[in-house]
């Protein structure tokens, strides 16, 4: 099933490529931020196929290339907010993190490095170039003898996989948590 979707992706999504490029490119100020919003957008298109494939791949992908760039104006705008409240706290003396706070920390790096040792050996290389060394795609494929489609494909697939791996395994634990919280705070 994982190689029917790969070969889907990579002969219906991939040629989408250089039209999905053109078009960040006339809509996005910031051509920095172009290769992670045609990245972040293969990875959701392809992760969306692994449920259902879209009747229609183009319409599709354009979508979320637009929700993305919608996404990210929001965020802009909620650091602002964010900004105000760091500074409203401020005044307080004991920034630290709590001994929950470090070990819960401690333990979610813990499983991102074991989830980043058992990646395949293509994925791995990927993700480490692009996302710890901070590489660009062009750079990153260079560097592998790779296209940059393939280094598209692998980070989407690596990240996915580091996604499943840490999440998932915390899933229950988020949830109870994010009960708690909400116990917490509805009482009065």
């Amino acid at each position: 099933m994982e190689k029917d979707l790969d070969e889907w992706f990579m002969s219906e999504i991939l040629p989408l490529r250089p039209a999905l490029l053109r078009y960040l490119h006339l809509r996005w100020r910031n051509e920095n931020d172009v290769p992670d919003l045609i990245q972040e957008t293969l990875t959701r298109v392809y992760e969306a196929a692994r449920s259902e494939r879209p009747l229609a791949p183009r319409p599709f992908v354009f979508t979320i290339a637009r929700n993305l760039m919608i996404d990210k104006v929001r965020r802009a705008q909620v650091v602002a907010i964010d900004r105000i409240a760091d500074f409203e706290w401020s005044n307080l003396a004991d920034d630290m993190p709590s001994p929950e706070q470090h070990t819960a920390a401690h333990e979610e790096l813990s499983l991102l490095r074991d989830a980043l040792a058992a990646l395949p050996h293509p994925c791995r290389d990927v993700v480490e170039l692009r996302k710890i060394e901070g590489l660009s795609q062009r750079e990153t494929a260079h560097h592998l003898g790779i296209s940059e489609e393939a280094v598209e494909h692998l980070v989407a697939k690596g990240v996915r996989l580091l996604k499943k791996a840490v999440y998932g395994t915390r899933r229950p634990l988020i949830d109870s948590a994010r009960r708690y919280i909400a116990l917490r705070t509805s009482r009065p």
